[in-house]
């Protein structure tokens, strides 16, 4: 019967590692419970052998020991045929583990080339040189701002920074709105002078 929904089924997860897998350990088990049922069966013959010995029954109690015999080398057998088992669902479920590290590694490798198709070694090198110019530059400025200052200048500086930190207001002076020229200041004083030689004169 389709499905009644009309949806597509979605696909198995199960793999066919997954199957041989789940295989192996459906026959592991199998062999294990047959272990069990024979080895109840030796224990029983063998409480079994013992009484028909107290009993004078000999040659009944040497077939079950004969039939013993065959057992244990079927138990044998059976312990050989389970450690295969074991041994061979341990080694797939490591080459799963092994393969998924072999995807994560390849797609890692894949990451690492795509970044290094986006930034090549010459990139690196340029951002490397802009950088170093920068801080150059950044020097040269340093040098010339220090190098202008007195040390006069440099204490105002120093002190105001101490102020600014503390949160302290520095009271500068006021700088006029126009600038100050020198004829404007001489002018009267030459008004002056000239007013005192014509008294003079008269």
């Amino acid at each position: 019967m389709g499905n009644v929904f009309g949806g597509k089924s979605r696909p198995s997860r199960v793999t066919e590692q997954d199957k041989a897998v789940l295989q192996l350990k459906q026959q592991r088990d199998k062999l294990k419970q047959y272990q069990k049922r024979i080895t109840l069966q030796v224990e029983k013959e063998h409480l079994l052998t013992k009484q028909l010995l107290k009993d004078g029954r000999k040659e009944k109690a040497l077939l079950l020991l004969k039939k013993k015999h065959y057992q244990d080398q079927l138990l044998d057998k059976t312990e050989n045929q389970i450690s295969n088992l074991e041994r061979m669902v341990q080694d797939i479920e490591f080459m799963q583990i092994e393969l998924k590290v072999i995807e994560g590694l390849k797609a890692g490798n894949d990451c690492l080339k795509s970044m290094h198709q986006i930034m090549s070694i010459e990139d690196v090198e340029r951002i490397l040189d802009e950088t170093q110019e920068a801080i150059e530059y950044q020097k040269q400025i340093d040098d010339m701002l220090a190098g202008a200052l007195t040390q006069d200048d440099e204490d105002a500086v120093l002190a105001e920074l101490e102020a600014i930190t503390q949160g302290e207001d520095i009271a500068l002076p006021d700088v006029p709105a126009e600038p100050i020229t020198e004829k404007a200041s001489t002018q009267p004083e030459r008004r002056r002078a000239k007013n005192t030689e014509q008294m003079l004169s008269v």
